[in-house]
């Protein structure tokens, strides 16, 4: 028996004992959480190996292997369940599909390269989904499914993305420009196709003329490089492992698992360069009961993102129950994000000791008036940040200024609600703002909490609309401007917060809802202007014990 084959024999006998390692420590990682949330259950497989070599597979970098890959998945799937393996090697392949039961062994040394030729990615019809050119890797409705080992999946995301010229040095841009592709008339995006920088009107036209029920998918094969897709997407899937493997370069999102249940990711990679245009890297959109652990993500749009749409029943949020330990993330729009889709409702979030460096945005938390919803019971803690480039905490009910035109509008079931949020040893340097929190004149942002934290940043900390906002043992460390600036806010307790001594104003106070705002233990004798008032300001709002 060769030393390989023995590697096999020996990767199916030692599977119950590393399961059952697994699970005791996604149970220790769900212990002493601020929330009650259900055990999850890991998936589980038969001690039963496919090697894709054995269904044709050849690791030449040329052969095509989406049959002998696909077939290997459905012999084990129809045989009860196991593994496949997918050994070291150069291996091409076209669409890859899940089956239940199977667990998809990436071996150190395999590298799968999706093909370049879209023509080897059909339009398919997800379930919840509009139509989309077929993932790379996609899983619909399965249970007890895992993508594990060492190994790389790239997407050949740059037959895909467009790129946008502000995002690229002069040497870059010349290179696109060189190597094909088409610019938009603006010349300040450049396509790798023509049937891509024309998709979205393409679709527009087809969707006015024509009922969607009366289009097949083919009507939409003209849009296909428009209608990229994830480099993973997984719909409708229970009992979901992602443990190992390095994801890069893809075409759009490059983990999503949507309308998931019970789902584990750790010790996940993902490697997307910064202009990737929506190079999400771990987006769990309306799922429930999940863990993400030691993962690490360099992304082209935000690193983790929590999204949430289409809640059936508006007393249980889609999205709940995410508990997210120990990750990092290198570059992305924001280090841990929620948004900008909470219309489904989201709750019970819990990330704890991560480390963000570099993303444009540390805490991100974005919505808008046509897409809110109630996110609650958030809990943040010891998070380190270093050189965030704008703001270090953001909320953001205005996402792409969306609404802005409007003053106080009727609140609505698409009203974005940030409320109880807890906060906590958060520590940030470098960041351009310290915190910004925007939100509705008929919605303020709520109820957040902010406790034993640390901001340095070029300036400090603004609130525009929120309302019953505690900091406790907080220092504020702005090189310019004050230290608070509140414009229609309210109920503010300030407990405790440290400020460099250089600076001259504490708190400035805009706006005539602004009030009650109380200031208590905190050394104000040494800024020569601690309290600056606007003319519709009453001093009387602010109280000093």
């Amino acid at each position: 028996m060769c030393l390989i084959t023995l590697a096999f024999v020996g990767l199916a006998r030692s599977q119950s004992a590393e399961r059952a390692a697994l699970q005791a420590e996604v149970h220790a990682c769900l212990q002493n959480l601020p929330f009650e949330m259900p055990e999850i259950q890991l998936p589980e497989f038969p001690d039963k190996i496919f090697n894709i070599r054995d269904f044709g597979a050849v690791a030449d970098g040329q052969t095509l292997n989406t049959e002998a890959i696909n077939k290997a998945i459905q012999t084990c799937s129809q045989s009860g369940g196991g593994t496949v393996v997918i050994p070291s090697g150069l291996w091409l392949s076209g669409p890859i599909q899940l089956q239940s039961n199977v667990n998809l062994n990436l071996q150190r040394g395999a590298l799968v390269v999706f093909s370049p030729d879209h023509k080897d990615y059909p339009i398919i019809d997800p379930p919840r989904k509009s139509p989309i050119a077929a993932p790379p890797v996609s899983g619909f409705n399965l249970k007890n499914i895992a993508i594990t080992g060492e190994g790389i999946l790239d997407g050949s995301g740059e037959t895909w993305r467009p790129v946008k010229r502000f995002k690229t040095t002069a040497s870059q841009w010349r290179n696109l420009l060189n190597s094909g592709g088409v610019v938009e008339p603006g010349g300040e995006i450049w396509w790798p196709s023509r049937e891509g920088m024309e998709g979205e009107l393409f679709l527009r036209n087809l969707g006015s003329s024509r009922d969607r029920k009366e289009l097949s998918l083919d009507d939409y094969l003209p849009a296909r490089d428009f209608l990229r897709p994830d480099l993973i997407l997984l719909v409708n899937c229970r009992n979901v492992l992602i443990d190992g493997p390095t994801l890069k370069n893809s075409p759009k999102f490059t983990l999503h698992p949507e309308w998931c249940s019970d789902i584990v990711i750790r010790n996940v990679q993902v490697n997307n360069e910064w202009w990737a245009q929506n190079g999400d890297g771990i987006d769990i959109g309306s799922c429930k009961n999940v863990l993400i652990q030691r993962c690490t993500v360099t992304a082209g749009d935000d690193a983790y993102c929590m999204k949430s749409s289409g809640a059936e029943d508006v007393t249980s949020p889609a999205l709940q129950n995410v508990v997210m330990r120990d990750c990092i993330a290198y570059h992305g729009h924001g280090g841990f994000v929620i948004g900008s889709n909470t219309d489904g409702g989201i709750r019970n979030i819990y990330v704890d000791n991560c480390d963000f460096i570099g993303t444009d945005i540390g805490l991100r938390f974005k919505s808008a008036r046509d897409r809110g919803g109630l996110v609650d019971n958030i809990f943040i803690r010891n998070i380190y940040m270093k050189d965030i480039v704008n703001e270090a905490l953001l909320f953001n009910t205005y996402y792409e200024n969306m609404g802005r035109d409007g003053d106080d509008c009727p609140v609505s079931a698409t009203t974005p609600i940030f409320q109880n949020f807890y906060i906590d040893s958060v520590y940030s340097i470098g960041s351009k703002q310290a915190a910004s929190m925007i939100g509705l004149p008929e919605m303020p942002i709520r109820d957040i909490r902010i406790r034993n934290s640390y901001f340095a940043a070029e300036t400090g900390f603004e609130a525009d609309y929120a309302q019953g906002i505690t900091l406790e043992n907080v220092g504020i460390a702005p090189r310019s401007g004050p230290v608070f600036l509140l414009k229609q806010s309210s109920d503010f307790i300030l407990k405790n917060i440290s400020f460099p001594r250089n600076v001259a104003n504490f708190i400035s106070l805009v706006g005539e809802k602004t009030k009650s705002i109380r200031i208590e233990e905190t050394d104000l004798s040494f800024s020569p202007a601690p309290l600056k008032f606007a003319g519709d300001v009453d001093k009387s709002v602010v109280t000093i014990r």
